[in-house]
């Protein structure tokens, strides 16, 4: 009775530092084994289900501390995560660790964003090409000689200016929201942020539209200003409706993700960095033939996992990626903008599968 107190005591204290996800297979066993077999099980088992923890870690570029999350074996295949508009490496805090057994998993955060240094806009020049500027320096410093891109938002514009410039760097890409057709930004959403590239002091236009119409109720300012209206889009209500709207089932998508992101937005001095990168965007659409051609003629192996239901990019900038690729697997899923807070492990899936087909295999 003695040995099976002792053991049931130790035993007690190994749940309480375990995964939970642990307890019911030890609970079947633990009066058969002695304390070390338990321990034993407990450590390979922890072990296993994360061999590649994801670590957190920051680089110098040019006097800015830039963060990134890092995973898997550095010798495996490596995918670059770019984020998107307004958050940060932090949306692929669960891909990640889904992915780091296969590939050396790498995403960082721009400046002005997560975890990186936020420069004010009179001491960083916040546009996308330095922002693609900042993260080819990334890339060199970390001496990632190939790797496959993972597009989504902001991070399309970035990651399409690093492809271009190196080309033979790119293995392919997963592009997810991540836009480079016109027929992308044809819709309500976009009106009053391209009469803003083209007038920052432009009141009224774009505005009279279902989406921004609410808006301006809201507000009470039947004569809104572009820029006043754009600033809505980094206050609290507009991160959450970015994470929900679109989604099949709202209480699957933790508010931990606008909170986290609202809180870097609200920093003294961000809404100044965010409609600088709005009126920059406008620096893309040109861009646009100079990408589809580099698609074209280089044909990387392209994996599209699409929220179908986002309003800012919706599908109709996912299609026109057929025309320019030969090598393409598409999939529209039922979800919005953050297609990974509700599809992730579809996402992952779809990655690990096409990629080993198409990345690891011809290595």
């Amino acid at each position: 009775m003695n040995r099976f107190n002792k053991l049931f005591t130790r035993f007690l204290t190994i749940l309480a530092v375990a995964p939970i996800g642990l307890m019911g297979a030890l609970g079947v066993s633990f009066l058969s084994s002695t304390p070390t077999e338990v321990e034993a099980t407990v450590q390979q088992h922890t072990a296993s289900s994360t061999p590649y923890p994801t670590l957190h870690k920051t680089v110098q570029i040019d006097g800015l501390e830039i963060f990134y999350r890092e995973a898997g074996p550095k010798d495996a295949p490596t995918i670059l995560l770019l984020h998107g508009f307004p958050t940060s490496s932090h949306m692929f805090r669960n891909l990640i660790p889904q992915l780091s057994d296969r590939f050396h998993v790498v995403a960082p955060d721009y400046p002005g964003y997560g975890n990186s240094s936020m420069p004010t806009v009179e001491n960083f020049d916040y546009t996308f090409d330095n922002l693609a500027n900042v993260m080819e320096q990334f890339v060199q410093k970390l001496g990632l000689q190939t790797f496959s891109l993972y597009l989504m938002d902001y991070g399309a514009p970035v990651g399409f200016r690093l492809a271009v410039k190196h080309p033979e760097r790119i293995d392919g890409f997963i592009i997810q929201n991540g836009n480079a057709y016109i027929e992308g930004i044809d819709n309500n959403f976009w009106e009053p942020i391209k009469e803003y590239w083209d007038d920052r002091e432009a009141t009224n236009k774009g505005l009279d539209n279902a989406f921004w119409k609410n808006v301006k109720a809201a507000y009470k300012q039947p004569n809104m200003s572009n820029e006043d209206a754009l600033r809505f889009l980094v206050t609290l209500g507009a991160t959450q409706w970015q994470y929900t709207n679109g989604v099949r089932n709202k209480e699957k998508i933790s508010p931990d993700n606008w909170h986290v992101t609202q809180r870097l937005l609200d920093r003294p001095g961000n809404e100044a960095i965010q409609l600088q990168l709005f009126y920059s965007y406008g620096s893309n659409p040109p861009l646009y033939p100079k990408w589809q051609a580099y698609l074209r003629e280089y044909q990387p192996p392209t994996l599209i996992v699409w929220g179908k239901k986002d309003e800012i990019f919706p599908a109709e900038g996912a299609h026109p990626y057929k025309r320019d690729l030969k090598n393409l697997e598409f999939h529209l899923l039922d979800t919005g903008h953050f297609a990974l807070e509700e599809d992730g492990e579809v996402i992952a899936d779809h990655i690990r599968r096409f990629f080993d087909k198409k990345i690891v295999a011809q290595r």
